[in-house]
């Protein structure tokens, strides 16, 4: 059994993420005890602001490595690991790349750059539904302003990104080639496209505040879909703005011999994303302590 951790994305995050690991494991106690302000936003967010970006990204990382170290504590960890776009700051740090207090810096200035680098209503995403990559890039490169592919979630599954109308005329254009569906995402700009080439320089002098260790396990990359021995500060600099490629990230995991996914975090989108691009894994989501306990058993066995 080779084992691969997935990382959930932004967009899974919900009120009261992580609290029965908290009431379950002094691990995780001590660990969201340590950061109150996220502890308050997980379990009750008083405020309503979870889904915001500057405050979702920093959430999930926290509630993501909490899961993770449990999985640890109890001999389960990967081979190799990866993660959604803000689910690769989550590997990243629990693969000790940066301590747990710097990881929180860092996404927490991540987050807000992205909440604020573009207009509100000037850019948007959406997902494509039943269409191929191909067909999907050569519709859009005849639209009307920026629209790019933002993420390669699984077959059938594309999200676009870009300004506004870019991105309403792209999904006329990709439902009269044979999409079934187009669905605008609710999300606060268009992520993961060029757009984002500004935020990214502006990202890329927090990055460069912290210098990162060499990782504890193997990582497959957003901006490749596969391993990477670049400098990782110039290979998170590109991720903002950037496709993220995670079929192929998926693929590239069992071209090496993985057949074992746990996905790790709130949600089960990625875990419905592995099952699509392969029948041929074993797939678990541990984002309950009741997750948790039917993966250990089943991976003891």
């Amino acid at each position: 059994m080779k084992i691969g951790f997935c990382f959930a994305g932004q967009g899974a995050q919900a009120v009261g993420m992580g609290k029965d690991f908290y009431d379950t494991y002094s691990s995780v106690k001590a660990l969201y005890d340590n950061f109150t302000e996220i502890k308050e936003l997980c379990f009750e967010d008083k405020e309503g602001v979870l889904n915001q970006t500057a405050y979702a990204q920093k959430a999930m990382l926290l509630t993501s490595y909490a899961i993770a170290s449990v999985l640890k504590e109890n001999g389960i960890e990967p081979e190799y690991a990866c993660g959604l776009s803000l689910g690769e700051y989550s590997a990243l740090a629990f693969a000790n790349v940066w301590s747990i207090e710097d990881a929180i810096k860092i996404i927490t200035k991540r987050g807000n750059i992205m909440q604020n680098a573009l207009p509100l209503g000037t850019t948007k995403m959406a997902a494509i539904i039943g269409l191929d990559r191909e067909v999907i890039l050569n519709t859009i490169k005849d639209v009307n302003g920026v629209c790019e592919i933002a993420n390669y979630n699984c077959p059938g599954q594309i999200v676009i990104t870009g300004q506004t109308d870019a991105v309403d005329e792209a999904c006329t254009k990709l439902l009269a080639a044979g999409a079934r569906r187009a669905l605008p995402l609710n999300v606060s700009g268009a992520f993961h496209s060029s757009l984002l080439n500004d935020a990214s320089v502006e990202l890329r002098a927090e990055l460069d505040k912290y210098t990162p260790n060499k990782p504890a396990y193997k990582i497959v990359y957003n901006v490749s879909g596969k391993e990477m021995n670049e400098n990782l500060n110039d290979i998170l600099q590109q991720q903002i703005c950037h496709s993220v490629y995670f079929e192929d990230s998926i693929r590239y995991m069992i071209a090496q011999g993985v057949d074992t996914f746990v996905e790790i975090g709130p949600g089960a989108t990625l875990s419905s994303f592995i099952k699509k691009t392969s029948k041929d894994v074993a797939v678990y989501n541990v984002s309950s302590v009741e997750g948790l306990n039917a993966c250990i058993e089943a991976l003891k066995k």
